[in-house]
């Protein structure tokens, strides 16, 4: 069992947090215009999927945190939901929140996770060891392909998710989040919050977009905004938990998070589906969730209103290097890799062609380059590698990012006056 110390007291974030106390004081450090009576600053924050890559995501809101950034609306795809939850949940939202779900991911073996036979997690190890030696794991494979292909003909993957599913119920259990009315009432917790020019503002509720693949329906799904659709809430309030299962269900690796009995089954043309999913044909009685990645592995747009003028910035982190080099699509494996991460990601880059002021907002962690996503047994020492990789892109992005600057970028964008501009809040 590894210590907050090995994460927390290490010579990189030594450095790392002096320097964002620093900034904190600085009276020239803005990064938003909605601020506490506390002097806490706010953005949204979208988070990209990724895996055990995950863990750089704390380091970068380690270090938010510490330079005196609070996090308002939350999104995330399946790695960047499990932080996106846990960051409305654990804690009101102007508290620290990192170090504490820190202290939940030291105290797992992220091995467990992968929870299927004994023997598809020894494949797992030493596919992973292979280390791209493509022959050696496809050997592996077809020693195995018997069960392999009998988990997959019965359960759709290797993995049943459970134990992970199980230890983030837990958690939100020690925060009474264990419902959706329990989590919307987190959400509506808000400080009294103000704009830097002492304006006041009034904010209803955080909001939370966690995403995920519905694939029966063909549906990009929305939690807890679409939750309606899945589950009668007059009868049953789904776990926060299941929002987030749904998101990270890897295709393969984990099984489908499968829904059985939803409201208004067999029904045509049901308005909450046409206005919600856009979808006319008969509710399922059954549908399953797959990785949200596969539609939106990085939600930039969830928070953005076009033709105005943002009081507070959405930053994104991404965890992976993106079109950074073409794709090796030469033998089977890359070009099988490369088809996956073309569906993955073009969506949100068709959004960030049409919006070029988000490249101001987005810090890139690039944590792949150097790690396995799918790695679950990653050594402790890759994993404070990883966690001090995600802190110093932080202070990297903190160092370059310029608010005023990148409002009068907006205002360019959105060809009003800026005289004429409208703040939303």
């Amino acid at each position: 069992m590894m210590n907050l110390d090995q994460f927390l007291n290490n010579d990189t974030i030594l450095k790392l947090r002096n320097k964002a106390h620093q900034l904190k004081k600085d009276p020239n450090f803005i990064v938003s215009d909605i601020v506490d009576d506390q002097h806490h600053q706010y953005v949204d924050l979208v988070q990209e999927g990724g895996g055990i890559l995950g863990i750089a995501l704390l380091g970068y809101t380690y270090i938010m945190e510490e330079a005196g950034i609070r996090f308002f609306n939350l999104a995330g795809t399946s790695a960047g939901s499990i932080n996106a939850l846990l960051m409305a949940t654990t804690g009101q939202i102007n508290e620290k929140k990192s170090e504490r779900i820190l202290g939940y991911l030291k105290d797992q073996n992220l091995f467990d996770f992968v929870d299927g036979p004994e023997r598809v997690k020894r494949l797992l190890q030493k596919a992973i060891a292979s280390r791209g030696r493509y022959k050696v794991v496809a050997l592996k494979l077809l020693k195995n392909a018997l069960l392999i292909k009998k988990l997959l003909k019965k359960r759709m993957g290797v993995n049943p998710g459970k134990a992970f599913e199980n230890w983030l119920k837990n958690i939100l259990e020690k925060h009474q989040a264990s419902t959706l009315e329990a989590l919307q009432t987190a959400l509506r917790q808000i400080p009294h919050l103000h704009h830097r020019e002492h304006i006041e503002i009034h904010y209803d509720a955080v909001k939370l977009a966690i995403i995920s693949a519905e694939v029966t329906t063909k549906t990009k799904v929305e939690f807890p905004k679409m939750a309606h659709l899945y589950w009668d809430l007059t009868k049953n309030s789904p776990h926060p938990a299941s929002f987030v299962r749904a998101s990270m269900a890897i295709p393969f690796f984990f099984e489908p998070l499968t829904l059985k009995n939803l409201p208004g089954a067999g029904q045509s043309n049901h308005p909450e589906w046409m206005e919600y999913a856009g979808y006319r044909g008969a509710i399922p009685s059954e549908v399953k969730f797959v990785d949200g990645g596969l539609v939106s592995t990085f939600p930039i747009n969830a928070f953005h209103i076009k033709n105005r003028l943002p009081n507070k910035p959405t930053f994104g982190v991404r965890l992976s290097t993106f079109r950074e080099e073409p794709a090796d699509t030469s033998h089977f494996p890359g070009f099988m890799g490369g088809m996956l991460g073309t569906m993955r990601q073009i969506h949100d880059l068709d959004f960030l062609l049409r919006n070029d002021d988000y490249k101001q907002l987005i810090c890139r962690i690039n944590a792949d380059k150097q790690f396995n996503w799918l790695n679950y047994n990653l050594p402790d020492q890759e994993k404070v590698e990883l966690f001090n990789l995600g802190a110093t892109r932080a202070m990297e992005f903190l160092d370059n990012f310029r608010w005023d600057y990148y409002k009068e970028t907006r205002k360019v964008l959105i060809n009003e006056r800026p005289s004429m501009i409208k703040h939303y809040l």
